[in-house]
């Protein structure tokens, strides 16, 4: 049956196609459709086990490899292995049943306390997009469906299921739904999960500019939107608004039909809904299904994108360590023999296996090397002064020491934000005592949420920041701290001194049902840098084994406000390394209106020693518009923008001014339009001039001349508000005026 018949089914049939049958499996009707499977998640499978009904709290389901989640996989800047991922993921999704993967999340990192961002990539909406498109990629290309989730503004876990996201329209275009336009347009996911959340007061299950006015009529989306578990508060609004599966089921599918029946909701919202359910059965059942996957293949692909995913944020020669070299290498830390390798909640995966750091790194290394390990604290936090003791006296008799922290598995989760950005005092305490013992001391951190750096760093000589690296995180931290491969990881967000310092934190998680996005656009890097903030580490950054030039910055106009944009890359060190080249739109103003400079474009590229090479970048209008409320769509403006090449958001490396000849739109004046806005109106200015000629009053330039500061006052009037000031201009005047502007 082609997806197109739905018409022909009964409307109790459509009615039970636009709910689930079971909590992971859509309704079937027989003959006609069968039941659709789905399943967590982001970076694994999370496949139930026959017979369990809570495998989320008890954490069974059907192992599967657990790749890295976004946390990391998003600091690998890498679109292609992203893409590879993605097509393991529906490889293991198609052995074991799965017709749809719950994710890639491509939610906002808005505050480093929400305790899902390991789930999601970035605090930028380009880099998120571009990754989140490369996975829906590569989970489709076997004909497996994604779904890109929580649309929209689900950035934080407090009061989840009942809060509103009080967001701007501009805000809301330009920070938190590009990610989700980005999928939606070059990756086409199969599916869409809208949040549970209200956004601006509306459910977004039930938010028909968010279902239907953006997603289908703006974007293009043609597949399926279904809710996230629980999200659906009215089951016929939902529908109404472009919500075509609710999960799971309620049993209330009779409240669909009756609202039909008796005039309530279009009948034809229902045939849609159900064709769409029959469209995603077409789309998964048009090719061949696997029967298993190649485990160990799949394991090295979670060590290859746990090594690409590493950030080394500090080292003063302590990194890499020669494995051939006489000495003795302590590993302390509970995290180097228990490592903490993914996040808790939906996405929780049973692992095939899972690498430890302290037996990979003992197999590793040379018979020179002696690896010693000291656990130094519980992971339930509970003191251990005999633990510390043990440390302490292993670092005195070492020649390095590896300290593996990081936050506990119950600090952050799915359900739950943090309440602070720190790591656990009894860790930063064992740090500063080895620290005393030891002369070179390396950090490897175990997070999902960042965590602020600057109490402690000065204890140690280099600070890998690992996040949850996935099951085989333990062989991929030994390769890059032997030096096998170069650390080639990038923050995708920003990491501060202190909350304090973070731009939403005023606001959240806010309170009496509501939170406020007073900070608007300047999330991340957008305030830290417009503002010239101290920060620990910058969006972008990242240390390797090597240092690389850059030079020969080109940039060639294309018309119609594109340009293509060069730039050479030098590996000027003596290891092999990629260098992620990051591209940034900059708009200097006195009166900051935008972000000081924004992401729009990133290649990571592979260097020996002495290799160079060119990079390319395409820019377009779009990469400099601005979301203009009065306009109702994006606005670019003409004039000057820099276009900046560099390493992070704060090591620019090159630089070139290029001029925009901008839309050409003009904005339409009315009776309300202020004084100033008619001023520099290239066709209200020359008539308002005139104007004022003829009622007598002086010119701008006169007025400015004769009572400095008048002008300046006056331009923030309305036009209309003129009428009263004495002046002979009425408001059969304005009317002529606003009709001459409009001609």
């Amino acid at each position: 049956m082609n997806a197109s018949t739905a018409a022909a089914l009964s409307l109790a049939e459509q009615a039970s196609l636009t709910s689930g049958g079971t909590r992971w499996t859509t309704t079937p009707v027989p003959g006609v459709v069968r039941a659709l499977t789905l399943s967590d998640g982001p970076h694994g499978i999370r496949r139930p086990v026959d017979g369990v009904t809570d495998e989320v709290l008890t954490r069974t389901s059907v192992p599967a490899t657990c790749f890295p989640p976004a946390v990391s996989l998003g600091s690998s800047w890498d679109p292609r292995l992203a893409h590879r991922v993605g097509a393991a993921l529906a490889r293991e999704a198609s052995a074991l049943g799965v017709d749809v993967v719950l994710g890639p999340g491509v939610n906002i990192k808005r505050s480093p306390l929400c305790g899902r961002n390991f789930e999601y990539f970035s605090e930028d909406p380009h880099i998120s997009g571009v990754m989140g498109a490369a996975v829906v990629e590569g989970i489709q290309s076997l004909g497996i469906g994604a779904c890109v989730k929580h649309f929209a503004a689900n950035n934080q876990e407090t009061d989840r299921m009942r809060v509103s996201a009080d967001v701007d329209e501009r805000t809301l275009r330009e920070i938190y739904l590009p990610a989700f336009e980005h999928v939606v347009r070059k990756a086409k996911p199969y599916t869409v999960m809208c949040a549970y959340n209200k956004v601006n007061g509306v459910y977004a299950s039930e938010h028909h500019q968010l279902l239907t006015r953006i997603l289908r009529d703006e974007w293009g989306f043609d597949g399926l939107v279904m809710s996230d578990w629980g999200a659906v508060a009215d089951r016929v609004a939902a529908l109404a608004a472009g919500l075509d599966l609710e999960m799971p089921p309620t049993g209330t599918d009779g409240q669909i039909v009756a609202a039909v029946e008796e005039g309530r909701l279009e009948a034809s919202l229902v045939t849609a809904a159900a064709d769409r359910v029959l469209r995603l059965r077409d789309r998964v059942d048009r090719v061949r299904r696997f029967d298993d996957w190649d485990v160990d293949a799949h394991h090295e692909l979670a060590r290859e994108a746990a090594r690409s995913s590493a950030v080394l944020l500090k080292n003063e020669g302590v990194l890499p360590l020669d494995p051939t070299t006489r000495q003795t290498v302590v590993l302390i830390g509970e995290f180097a023999r228990t490592p903490r390798f993914q996040g808790n909640g939906s996405s929780h995966v049973t692992p095939t296996r899972v690498d430890n750091a302290l037996d990979a790194l003992t197999a590793a290394v040379g018979p020179a090397t002696t690896i010693t390990f000291a656990p130094g604290f519980r992971l339930s936090g509970a003191p251990a002064p005999e633990l510390v003791a043990e440390a302490v006296e292993r670092a005195a008799a070492a020649d390095v020491a590896l300290v593996f922290l990081g936050l506990p598995a119950d600090v952050e989760s799915e359900g739950y934000d943090r309440t602070d950005i720190e790591l656990p005092a009894d860790q930063i305490a064992l740090l500063r005592e080895v620290a005393l013992v030891c002369p070179r001391v390396a950090v490897v951190l175990a997070n999902g949420g960042t965590v602020t750096v600057s109490q402690w760093q000065e204890h140690a000589g280099a600070v890998l920041e690992a996040w949850l690296p996935g099951q085989a995180g333990g062989t991929a931290l030994a390769d890059l701290l032997l030096g096998f491969h170069s650390p080639s990881g990038r923050l995708t967000e920003t990491i501060p001194h202190r909350l304090a310092d973070v731009p939403s934190h005023l606001y959240f998680p806010g309170g009496d049902g509501h939170v406020v996005y007073g900070e608007g656009r300047y999330v991340g890097y957008r305030h830290y840098d417009t503002l010239d903030v101290p920060v620990a580490y910058p969006f972008g950054h990242g240390l390797t084994y090597t240092t690389f030039a850059y030079d020969g910055l080109e940039a060639t106009a294309n018309g119609d406000d594109r340009w293509t944009v060069e730039a050479g890359v030098t590996n000027a060190g003596t290891r092999f390394a990629h260098e992620v080249v990051q591209l940034y739109v900059a708009f200097d103003e006195p009166h900051p209106t935008r972000p000081r400079h924004e992401l729009r474009g990133f290649t990571k590229v592979a260097l020996g020693p002495g290799e160079s090479c060119r990079v390319r970048f395409e820019l377009t209008a779009r990469d400099l518009a601005r979301w203009s409320t009065s306009h109702g769509g994006w606005r670019t403006d003409p004039g000057p923008f820099t276009v900046e090449i560099g390493a992070s958001s704060r090591d620019i490396r090159l630089r070139t001014v290029l001029h925009g000849a901008g839309d050409g739109a003009v904005p339409a004046l009315d009776a309300m339009s202020s004084f100033g806005e008619w001023l520099d109106h290239p066709v209200g200015g020359p008539l308002l001039i005139a104007a004022l000629a003829r009622a007598g009053a002086p010119s701008p330039d006169e007025l400015e001349s004769e009572k400095p500061g008048l002008l300046q006052a006056a331009r923030d009037v309305p036009l209309a508000k003129f009428t009263g000031f004495g002046l002979d201009i009425t408001d059969a005047d304005i009317d002529r005026l606003v009709a001459a502007a409009r001609s």
